[in-house]
Parts: C-alpha cells; structure tokens; sequence
C-alpha cells in the first residue's frame, strides 16, 4: 500500500505543470534581456519577473506594465504573444557586467532600450532604465 501511495505521489507531481519551465538561466547579457523581452510579451509577467533586477524601482514599472497589458484587448495581447523581437543593437556599457540592448517587437515596432546588468553572478535586468535612461 505505502509503494503505491507513493507512485500516486510520484505521478501526481510530475503531472503538475511547473510555472518556471519557462524560466532558463541565462548564460550572457542577450539571453536574460531576451527571454525578459519574450515573457513580458507573452504576458508571463511572473517568469519576466525572475529575469529582473529585484529592487523597489523595477517592481514597480513591471508593475505598470502589468496594469497596461492587462487593459489591451484579447486580440492585442494575441499580437503581442505572436510578435518576434527585433533587436537592433547591443551595446557592452562596461565589458562582462553591463548591456544596453535595444530592440522593438514586431506588433508594434516602437524602439525601447533595455537594461542588464550582472549582479552576484548572474544576468539581470535593470528594468527602471527603460524608463529613466539612467545608467
């Protein structure tokens, strides 16, 4: 009976779709500042969020973002999830610790900049400077 309560177990949690199987470490600055790009785009804003410096300043304008997606239209989120990245240039601010990547998406080809930053060994991004400019 224990064998088979745990083979019920076993099952039920490896049935369960796990919300992070989004979410891959990045490897370099392109790689977190794109898969921040395509989950926000997606409207994954929870799996955009591990992406992401974590500081007061960030959470909030991911914040507004989430406020002015969810104001869009089915239709236009549809868009949004279906919309490629298009990034036109990558800039190395300061050699293996800060990026500038700025890109568009294909729905709405408005050009925005992008933030990352490594910080304790990892490939965040700095999401305020979309919005400040401040490096």
């Amino acid at each position: 009976m224990k064998y088979y309560l745990f083979i019920m177990a076993c099952l039920f949690l490896f049935s369960c779709k796990n919300e992070d199987d989004d979410y891959h470490k990045p490897e370099n600055a392109l790689d977190a500042g794109r898969e921040f790009i395509q989950q926000s785009l997606k409207g994954k804003f929870s799996t955009a969020n591990r992406y992401m410096l974590q500081d007061e300043d960030n959470q909030f304008w991911l914040s507004k973002s989430i406020q002015t997606f969810n104001k869009y239209s089915e239709q236009e989120k549809t868009s949004f999830s279906k919309a490629s990245i298009v990034i036109t240039e990558v800039t190395d601010v300061i050699a293996d610790s800060v990026t500038i990547i700025n890109f568009s998406n294909s729905y709405r080809k408005i050009p925005q900049k992008l933030k990352v930053v490594k910080y304790k060994g990892d490939w965040l991004v700095d999401f305020k400077y979309t919005f400040s400019g401040n490096l």
